[in-house]
């Protein structure tokens, strides 16, 4: 399907991420529908849109008329069927496990149009194991969002075994209308591009935390006021070029092998989650939190993200 034909978008999965895409989609014009079997995440679905057009209206992405506009084109149904029926582009983003992602695109095969590209946000189950036993395979791709999805401007493009090239390029002319950058997973590998460098950073950062090189808050310092700074303008292979290849394979050559190599879970983390100490979602992980403090970080995030976007872009 061309991107001309491309009206309406569903949105499946009213969690964490789908409020966020589903009002991106439809900032950009889409009639959009946002489903989730759970009456309780559409409502809550609703502050969540809410909460995403007073960042995007305040960071001047948008007026407040626009705004108005753009959640006038949001349906939020438990209806997935009619939901998927009705569009001519369907993303799913449901929980991150296999045997409910491939029930729930089992239904989307049989609930879309024929020829609908049926996308999934997952972020790290291969495209090709939820194409396995499908009809239409060609059909289906990888379309990985980063958390908040209506300001983090990559979406991750990943190709599996059967994936039409077609398929690929409508996905890619999607990204670019809604004012997104893609980037192409060429090779379908479990996390593909961007989560795989993330857990590398966060093996690394627990690893240092469990063997007492430095604390939680001074880690995370030195990585988001030296290498995110740096990242955030030239990539880590630009930065290689940067540095000189020789500097890098003379620091190489004596780092790698004392980097953590660990292929379980930091003893940090694994202690927190028996204590029940989840995160935010706890009011206290690897920082404590008071409920005061977790709107506030929300709040102060976003508009430290919506700054940098904008100088990004500029």
């Amino acid at each position: 399907m061309s991107i001309e034909n491309i009206k309406t978008v569903a949105v499946v999965g009213a969690g964490t991420m789908g409020p966020g895409m589903a009002a991106t989609f439809a900032r950009y014009g889409f009639d959009t529908y946002l489903s989730d079997i759970n009456d309780e995440q559409i409502e809550k679905a609703k502050g969540t849109i809410d909460f995403v057009f007073k960042t995007l209206a305040g960071g001047g992405f948008l007026t407040e008329a626009e705004a108005d506009a753009a959640k006038g084109r949001i349906t939020l149904t438990t209806n997935q069927a009619e939901a998927v029926g009705n569009a001519d582009f369907v993303v799913e983003t449901v929980p991150e496990r296999l045997e409910i992602k491939k029930a729930v695109f089992t239904d989307l095969v049989k609930q879309a149009k024929p020829g609908t590209i049926l996308a999934s946000n997952t972020s790290g189950i291969p495209i090709t194991t939820l194409q396995e036993g499908l009809d239409e395979p060609n059909r289906i791709v990888g379309m990985h969002w980063s958390n908040p999805p209506h300001l983090i401007p990559v979406i991750e493009v990943i190709k599996g075994a059967q994936t039409d090239d077609a398929t690929v390029a409508t996905i890619k002319e999607i990204i670019a209308k809604i004012g997104m950058v893609a980037g192409t997973v060429d090779k379908d590998v479990p996390g593909f591009v961007e989560n795989r460098i993330l857990y590398a950073i966060m093996r690394e950062a627990l690893h240092l935390l469990d063997e007492g090189v430095a604390s939680a808050q001074d880690i995370d310092t030195i990585t988001k006021w030296g290498i995110g700074y740096k990242l955030a303008v030239i990539g880590p292979l630009e930065l290689l070029d940067v540095a000189g290849l020789d500097i890098y394979t003379a620091v190489a050559s004596y780092l790698n092998k004392d980097l953590s190599n660990n292929t379980g879970i930091s003893s940090t983390v694994t202690e927190k989650v028996e204590e029940g100490k989840l995160g935010l979602k706890t009011q206290g992980g690897l920082f404590e939190y008071t409920p005061e403090q977790i709107g506030e970080l929300a709040q102060k995030r976003g508009r430290l993200l919506v700054a940098t976007r904008k100088a990004l872009m500029s």
